[in-house]
This record gives structure tokens, C-alpha cells and sequence, in this order.
């Protein structure tokens, strides 16, 4: 079996982050708009950008947490940087269309 690329391997981690929920929303942070960018090199390390919906979110101190341990679980994922960031601020123009039809937004 060969090694994925980083693009394969990229669209893995989408597939989990997929599976990360906001607790307090019932749609995965993914489609939320809360990943600014996913981003893997050639070793397939990882780096992350994502944001909360707001600085006091309940689950700041664990939702980074389960984002950065269910992508070093993804095959072929070396290493995980994952930066939290706040500009710019999510806002619900950053929610996929699908997401805000499960939200009647």
C-alpha cells in the first residue's frame, strides 16, 4: 500500500474535523466555519488555523484540545500544530450554506 499524499491525507482531516461538534450547536465546527485553514506539507505535518464562535466559548480550554488529538490520530499525520485566532472573528457569514439551512438561518 503507498503512502497517501498530502492532499489525500488533507481530506482526511477534513472528514474528522467533521466529526467535531460545537456542544452548544448542533453542527460540526467544520461546516460552522470555525477552520480557517488546514494545511499539510510533504512530511504530512500538520498545521491548523481555527477559531470559536466567541473568546468566552465554555469549551475554549477542550474543543482545540479534540481538534488536535483526533487529527494526530488520522493515518500518516506526523505532527499537529493547531493555532487558535481571532481575526479575523467568525461570524455566521463564515458557516456553510448547508449549515445555515440545518440552523434555519
Amino acid at each position: 500500500m503507498s503512502e497517501k499524499t498530502p492532499e489525500e491525507t488533507r481530506d482526511d482531516i477534513i472528514a474528522v474535523l467533521k466529526t467535531v461538534y460545537d456542544p452548544e450547536i448542533p453542527v460540526d465546527i467544520y461546516e460552522l466555519g470555525l477552520i480557517y485553514a488546514v494545511e499539510v506539507d510533504d512530511r504530512c505535518d500538520v498545521a491548523i488555523e481555527m477559531t470559536l464562535t466567541t473568546p468566552m466559548c465554555p469549551v475554549a480550554e477542550i474543543l482545540p484540545q479534540e481538534v488536535e488529538a483526533k487529527v494526530r490520530a488520522v493515518e500518516g499525520v506526523s505532527t499537529v500544530k493547531l493555532e487558535l485566532v481571532w481575526e479575523p472573528p467568525w461570524s455566521v457569514e463564515k458557516m456553510s450554506e448547508a449549515a445555515r439551512l440545518e440552523l434555519n438561518l
